[in-house]
């Protein structure tokens, strides 16, 4: 066994202890790979193993995984922040984004999504932790972003994306996770019909799928830390 079908194992039997712990079922949270950084061929070795969904960062890294890729069933998921001048490498190329921040680029994946493609899964990232350096809208002005997403043809709005501030407080995390939720429910209460909370990663996948994440993204647990320098 590969180390990377190694980690891919023990990273799903601590997904399935954590969905145990939450008194919920083993399959209800879906697991991203994020291969940002890492070579097609480390992908290779993940499908190996039974992945399907990898998460990319970085438009032009990712474009080129998912062309010499092409054809081996794997589900694209970009994740990374998005510039308006690289929505239609996105619209064009992955089947999934989670960082929909700004109803601007959300009309650019809209209008670039090509009309033979399934429409392309969004979530809204909202910056649950309000650091200025972080990604996302304000929890604030989620529920008018949703509902103006969720009405643009060629798009098809799944959920809500967080990433929080890295911390060892457990319970600080969850209170991040359970605002994501809330907003989740709430938006829902108002007519939406979303199914997917994006939240957890290596280090705190236990605390979010104790408050309801459907699919966390996992990078260094899997493929080992990374070196920027490549």
């Amino acid at each position: 066994m590969t180390s990377i079908a190694a980690n891919l194992q023990a990273v799903r039997a601590r997904i399935a202890a954590a969905c145990l712990a939450a008194g919920r079922p083993p399959d209800a949270v879906q697991l991203l790979a994020v291969s940002k950084t890492w070579p097609a061929a480390s992908v290779r070795e993940a499908l190996a193993a039974g992945q399907r969904a990898f998460g990319e960062n970085y438009v032009q890294e990712g474009v080129a995984k998912v062309a010499e890729l092409a054809g081996a069933g794997l589900e694209w998921h970009f994740i990374g922040p998005l510039q308006s001048n690289k929505t239609r490498l996105v619209a064009e190329n992955f089947a999934w984004t989670h960082s929909v921040e700004r109803l601007k680029i959300a009309e650019r994946l809209s209008a670039q999504r090509p009309a033979g493609l399934a429409p392309l899964q969004v979530c809204i990232q909202v910056n649950v932790s309000g650091e200025a350096s972080k990604s996302g809208c304000a929890p604030g002005e989620a529920v008018a972003l949703a509902r103006a997403v969720d009405a643009l043809p060629g798009l098809r709005l799944r959920g809500l994306m967080a990433i929080p501030e890295p911390t060892d407080d457990r319970d600080l995390l969850r209170n991040r996770f359970a605002l994501l939720r809330q907003l989740r429910d709430r938006l829902n209460a108002g007519g939406l019909q979303l199914d997917t909370l994006s939240m957890g990663m290596s280090d705190d996948l236990e605390a979010a799928i104790m408050e309801g994440a459907t699919m966390v993204r996992v990078g260094t647990a899997i493929f080992g830390q990374r070196d920027y320098r490549v």
